[in-house]
């Protein structure tokens, strides 16, 4: 049996991990097993909204309310293509389902659905691209001490400020980031 004991975690970057592409990150891991992980780092918006992104897929919006949708980066594996978390998990083409609330989804549909306002979930976060490790690669981060790993908090997720929720993920586990940060106050 595949082992899925990280799946719907937050992987919490320690203030020392000093790769550009996961530095003071919170990854929500969508997907662990034998073969590796991929998850979508949930505090790296974009300076592109869905606004900007619509017309490259031939879809029309009222811009206005789409120029609030933000993008996020959420990794450096096919930044080119689109992830949609979402709660609750509905019916869409293509989706992993997390929990039997949240699933991820690849498809148009989930986009179109938001964009035309009608049938959309009622929390979703969207992202270009995805953090993916291979087999036995997270486990090896982890224990080199470069994540802090736990339940991942739906609010954290979908409704804390984006700049709150490195801390407050970390938080959420009784760990205070700022005192372990050689860099103090600029958490």
């Amino acid at each position: 049996m595949a082992d899925e004991r990280l799946s719907n975690q937050f992987l919490i970057a320690m203030p020392n991990l000093a790769d550009p592409n996961f530095s003071r990150t919170v990854t929500y891991l969508c997907d662990h097993n034998e073969d590796g992980a991929m998850g979508v780092v949930i505090n790296r918006p974009t300076d592109v909204s869905l606004a900007d992104i619509i017309g490259h897929m031939g879809l029309e919006g009222d811009e206005e309310r789409l120029r609030h949708i933000p993008v996020y980066q959420g990794g450096p594996v096919q930044v080119e293509r689109g992830f949609v978390l979402h709660r609750p998990l509905g019916k869409w083409e293509a989706t992993l389902p997390v929990t039997d609330e949240i699933g991820i989804t690849m498809s148009r549909d989930i986009v179109e659905a938001i964009v035309r306002d009608e049938d959309a979930p009622e929390h979703y976060l969207i992202a270009l691209g995805y953090a993916g490790w291979g087999s036995g690669q997270l486990e090896a981060e982890m224990a080199a001490n470069a994540w802090l790993n736990g339940p991942a908090d739906p609010a954290i997720l979908f409704e804390k400020p984006v700049a709150q929720r490195w801390l407050l993920s970390a938080a959420d586990l009784g760990v205070d980031l700022s005192l372990l940060s050689t860099d103090v106050g600029h958490a």
